[in-house]
């Protein structure tokens, strides 16, 4: 019902078709960049522009209202010239997703449509994970966040979300944000305190460049923390091994347990690929959370330094009650400092 804008900005989602299950979407329309925290980072998005590659709904509200709202949904997309359908029953389609798994599609947007051009294409669509999706949504150039305080996080953005970089600039830090290729040694050179791997899109493996920084970075003291494709990526670097879901995890329902607590906190996910957890035993890392309904990897941990990583949003949107984990790592790199 809420956070299509944020849904649709992103950039885990870059090359996808998102279709959302609730019956009417857009009833609140879309709000204007301008509104933004201190730090001139939009609060209602997650990045500059709608990153998903086609959108579809059942219902689309074109006559919305709310105090805040700058343009209707329908106009946003045509702006952004991404391509939409309303209309369809997307909870039967979800249905089918839910036996078949992620797959690959076609939204076609013509006057008239032609089923046979349409079939001929679907035996040669691209997968959008054998490309480097990560190099299309990171920062091509450093950009930094100064709140006035110290110490220095560095953040290797691999398509990461603005709520990400709220809730690090919220704890006093200063965030330097860096292009997914990024050299360890030119990291070094900010004297980070702390290393945060951000989400994004795609398969892992394909961010060769950032499992090989990651990789330098264990063999430090340095805190590290990495959320979603950053947890992944982590696990990479440890020495384990990935793989895809059928299904992947999306939106803002899944129950995640701490193995060492029993507690489980309702999160929210998006990410296609997880950590075979078995890959994970000749390492120094753990598991420390799993996916209470598939019991699939939701969180790694070293056994000794001030490193992990979760493969949920503890920033959001949706459940925020898996936010203390941003005051972990502030804490990891306070006690480094000391």
């Amino acid at each position: 019902m809420v956070g299509y804008p944020e849904s649709l900005t992103d950039p885990s989602y870059y090359g996808q078709i998102l279709v959302q299950t609730y019956p009417l979407i857009g009833n609140y329309a879309v709000s204007s960049h301008k509104i933004t925290n201190n730090f001139g980072i939009p609060l209602h998005f997650e990045s500059d522009r709608i990153q998903v590659t086609g959108y579809c709904i059942s219902e689309l509200q074109k006559n919305p209202s709310h105090w805040a709202q700058e343009e209707t949904l329908d106009e946003w997309l045509k702006k952004e010239k991404v391509p939409g359908i309303y209309g369809i029953d997307t909870r039967e389609l979800t249905k089918k997703l839910r036996i078949k798994g992620v797959m690959l599609g076609i939204l076609n947007i013509a006057e008239e449509i032609d089923m046979q051009e349409i079939e001929s294409k679907t035996n040669s669509i691209e997968d959008p994970n054998t490309r480097n999706l990560v190099k299309t949504v990171s920062v091509d150039k450093v950009v930094e966040y100064n709140s006035g305080n110290s110490p220095k996080v560095v953040l290797i953005d691999c398509g990461v979300k603005f709520g990400i970089l709220r809730e690090l600039l919220a704890r006093n830090v200063d965030v330097i944000r860096v292009p997914y290729d990024f050299s360890a040694e030119k990291i070094l050179s900010y004297n980070p305190a702390g290393i945060v791997v951000s989400n994004g899109p795609g398969d892992p493996k394909m961010c060769v460049k950032t499992i090989e920084t990651v990789r330098g970075f264990l063999e430090t003291d340095i805190p590290l923390m990495g959320i979603c494709l950053g947890n992944q990526i982590l696990g990479l670097a440890a020495g384990g091994d990935t793989y895809k879901l059928k299904f992947g995890h999306r939106a803002q329902n899944h129950p995640c347990m701490d193995l060492q607590t029993k507690n489980v906190y309702i999160t929210t996910q998006n990410h296609g690929y997880t950590i075979k957890p078995e890959s994970l035993e000749n390492t120094n890392f753990v598991v420390s959370h799993i996916n209470v309904n598939d019991k699939t990897v939701e969180g790694i941990r070293h056994k000794s330094k001030p490193v992990f990583g979760v493969q949920w949003h503890p920033e959001g949107p949706g459940p925020l009650e898996s936010g203390f984990l941003f005051d972990n790592f502030i804490r990891g790199i306070k006690n480094v400092v000391q």
